[in-house]
């Protein structure tokens, strides 16, 4: 949920100060974006992954201060709860071999963490939601000990003006209320970032919205949340009612935009129409103005810093979102938050090159023209629900199941992937999960449920039974595609 801030209270002069900021700072956006030559450069790629800490048992262990301090490596960061961390890779070149450089940097992480198991006590596992997690274990007491989350938390709360409140359906639907955000802490990504050049960032934001629902369907790992059997990719409902400040009114749906969200049209102007809408529609959260003006700022040279844009866009979760960047001379990139976190560093991996290789290849086709924006939304909040099994619309053609369509384009995805440089057996290996999984049915919420079932329903042991062995496929390399049943 982003970088430290120094402050902690804020008055309503800064608050007006920071609104001054952000709308100098949309200008200027504006201005650098309009520069010639500004963010042109070699695509590149990176990810983030969110982890849990659990103990021998299964159960979350809240120790992430500990196990920072024993790695002292800026890649690894705190999340919202004690029990989670990031992980963020380097960027690479996306032409050649960039799954297999982003899949060792994720390896040699987890083999960085396991050995800490023995001093600390804090194992990683890569999984939307943890199936153990109990109420008890989200509350204040297991906040981490940034100070952003402090203040998010407290603002959060401040304009919801009442508890956060929680409804998922599903095989045992859930309902329950929260006076604070660190539900929100439940839910672990692994997200995607790719840099592309300022012009071609409308069509492959689009074509990203487009085609997130099906590599979502295909990616699914959130099954299980509190002991409740909910929507497959659980993660998608919880974290948008998480942070929801849009207060409940009776008989009424809630109105506004939502600060997590799949939008509400396709994006018709540039880069900066995303940042000026977040600006718009949304109140800050931490207004922390830098001591430089965005215009003082540039005078130092290099590219503008933006602070107050970029620490107001960090509050506003899009799931396909924008984000700019002063680094290297300034460069903008799509940042896809939708998936969840593992199982496999493989099967990340492999969901990343299906979702890049269809961004790339339909940008230029434009497949989203004439193809109403609601029906993708749909699809998307659909294959959150239903996961692998759901039947998607598409431009052209009836509904139809996602494990057909995604067979459909697989070879899309491939040739995207050629024409961006990515090795030609790069691909396939990387496919080859996406392969397996239209082949099985299975992913990592399928292998869940059934696993669970195999063990007798969701009582205590048999989720700690479930997370125990889930840890150790994990380990052993294998894609979720291939994982054998859970003996009853």
């Amino acid at each position: 949920m982003g970088t430290e801030i120094e402050r902690t209270d804020f008055s309503e002069d800064d608050t007006i100060r920071f609104r001054e900021r952000l709308d100098d700072c949309l200008a200027l956006l504006k201005h650098t974006l309009g520069e010639p030559g500004f963010g042109q450069g070699e695509r590149t790629v990176g990810a983030e992954l969110e982890l849990y800490l659990v103990d021998e048992s299964g159960r979350p262990a809240p120790r992430n201060g500990e196990v920072l301090t024993a790695l002292g490596d800026p890649r690894f960061t705190p999340e919202l709860n004690r029990f989670n961390l990031e992980f963020n890779a380097p960027y690479t070149a996306l032409a050649g071999r960039p799954f297999s450089v982003i899949e060792g940097h994720v390896d040699r992480a987890f083999e960085r963490l396991e050995r800490l198991e023995d001093a600390i006590g804090a194992r990683p596992v890569p999984i939307g939601i943890l199936p153990t997690l109990e109420r008890a274990d989200l509350d204040l007491r297991w906040l981490s000990g940034m100070k952003r989350y402090r203040v998010l938390n407290d603002v959060l709360c401040g304009l919801r003006g009442e508890r956060f409140h929680f409804q998922i359906d599903g095989q045992d639907p859930l309902v329950f209320d929260s006076p604070d955000v660190t539900p929100e802490g439940a839910a672990t990504s692994w997200q995607w970032h790719l840099r592309v050049d300022p012009e071609d960032f409308t069509d492959i934001y689009n074509a990203a919205q487009l085609t997130l629902p099906l590599v979502l369907a295909l990616s699914a790992n959130s099954p299980l949340f509190l002991g409740h059997r909910l929507w497959h990719e659980t993660r998608i409902a919880l974290f948008k009612q998480a942070v929801d400040t849009r207060k409940r009114v009776p008989f009424q749906r809630k109105v506004g935009p939502a600060r997590v969200a799949f939008g509400s049209q396709w994006l018709e102007g540039a880069f900066d129409t995303l940042f000026a809408e977040k600006v718009r529609d949304h109140a800050p959260l931490l207004p922390q103005c830098h001591h430089h003006a965005p215009a003082e700022d540039r005078e130092l040279g290099g590219a503008p810093r933006l602070y107050e844009l970029c620490l107001h866009g960090s509050t506003v979760w899009l799931w396909n979102r924008p984000v700019y960047d002063p680094v290297g001379g300034g460069h903008v990139r799509l940042e896809q938050r939708a998936l969840p976190a593992g199982p496999t560093a493989r099967d990340m991996l492999a969901s990343t090159a299906f979702s890049l290789g269809l961004v790339l290849a339909m940008k230029g086709e434009r497949p989203w023209e004439g193809f109403e924006f609601e029906a993708a939304r749909r699809n998307f909040y659909r294959a959150a629900k239903e996961g692998i099994g759901v039947e998607l619309e598409w431009p052209g053609r009836e509904p139809v199941p996602a494990r057909q369509l995604a067979e459909e384009l697989l070879p899309v995805a491939r040739a995207g992937l050629r024409e961006a440089g990515v090795e030609e057996d790069e691909a396939a290996t990387y496919l080859s999960p996406i392969e397996g999984r239209i082949s099985t049915g299975q992913t990592g919420a399928v292998w869940q449920l059934s696993a669970l079932e195999a063990l007798g329903g969701p009582h205590p042991e048999a989720l700690r039974r479930l997370v125990r062995v889930y840890r150790a496929r994990v380990a052993s390399g294998e894609p979720v595609h291939a994982w054998a049943p859970v003996e009853r």
